[in-house]
């Protein structure tokens, strides 16, 4: 039985990685974009010092009423969280909604 050693590496393996790893620092402009931070439903519902749940509720009847709260459901896609860039019409809506005393 013979056994077979492996080859050693070569050194442009080595100059490869070092030459791409200045390039998504320097030319990537998808990672150039700033994040910009969310606010998120959980957020909403502690400054608005109800339960997450119940502002859930609230929001997707609010959404309905497109005459009251026309971007609210614009921006809101189905089966995805409620969030919100901050100072959007969308979150002040929302905040509108919310603090509205509901009627029986």
């Amino acid at each position: 039985m013979t056994t077979t050693e492996p080859a050693k590496p070569t050194t442009a393996p080595n100059a490869a990685i070092k030459s791409d790893a200045a390039k998504p620092a320097s030319g990537n402009k998808a990672l150039a974009k700033p994040k910009v931070e969310m606010v998120t439903l959980d957020q909403l519902a502690r400054e608005m010092k109800m339960p997450a749940r119940d502002a859930r509720m609230l929001l997707r009847l609010a959404a309905k009423q497109t005459k009251i709260y026309p971007t609210l459901g614009k921006d809101h896609v189905a089966r995805q969280p409620w969030q919100w860039t901050p100072g959007s019409k969308a979150l002040d809506e929302a905040r509108k909604a919310l603090s509205a005393t509901p009627t029986v």
